[in-house]
This record gives structure tokens, sequence and C-alpha cells, in this order.
């Protein structure tokens, strides 16, 4: 199971990131559809109503964010279908985290800025 630990791993930044791959009812849509089972894209689209170019652009964007994965599989007749399924994960947010996430983004500006003053002095 996946943890996010913000505390210690990201800053605001990858945060916001995360949090907007699954901030869309469409992309809440097709987690709660995967949650029960893996599914080939086709028939994903055909329960959530959607073409398969806008789900495979949703679906990336999930999977960059790591909360699906997918796979190739070979059908009876030969045909190869892309398959995808939830990366079981814990999203616990609250003020301690976006705090640990912000000043974890200063210290990172802070750190880039004296860097780029020592290589200019």
């Amino acid at each position: 199971m996946f943890v996010l630990q913000v505390e210690t791993t990201m800053d605001a930044q990858a945060l916001s990131a995360r949090l907007a791959a699954i901030a869309s009812p469409q992309r809440m849509r097709i987690l709660s559809m995967l949650a029960g089972e893996a599914l080939h894209v086709s028939e994903l689209a055909r329960r959530v109503q959607m073409s398969r170019a806008l789900l495979y652009m949703h679906l990336q964007r999930l999977e960059e964010a790591g909360y699906v994965t997918g796979r190739l599989e070979l059908s009876n007749d030969g045909k190869a279908l892309k398959y995808f399924e939830i990366v079981p994960f814990d999203l616990t947010i609250d003020l301690a985290t976006i705090v640990a996430a912000v000043r974890r983004s200063e210290d990172q500006q802070h750190s880039e800025e004296v860097q780029r003053s020592e290589e200019s002095g």
C-alpha cells in the first residue's frame, strides 16, 4: 500500500501535482471503476462512457502520479489489450502536511538561491 508521506518526501509542487491528478470527477470515476478489478481500456471506456483517447489522457495522468499501473496482455485471439489497475494507496492530507510541504519548497528555493549566489560571486 502506498502511503503519502509528505513531511519527508514532497515539496509543495509535488504535493500539488499529486492532488491535482485526482482532483477531477472523471479521474475519481476511473479510480472507482478500477477499485474492484483490473480492466482493459475498451471496457473501462464503456463503463465510464468516455472516448478511449480521452480516457488514455486521464489514465496517463493517474499513472504518472502513481495511482494506477498499466500492463499489456494478449487475448485468446491474439490481440494486445492494455489493462489498468489500482496501485493501493492511502492519501491523508492535513494542515501539518501542507505546512511541511511548503517549508520543504522554501528550503529548496533558499538552497538554490545560495548556490546561484556562490556561483556568481
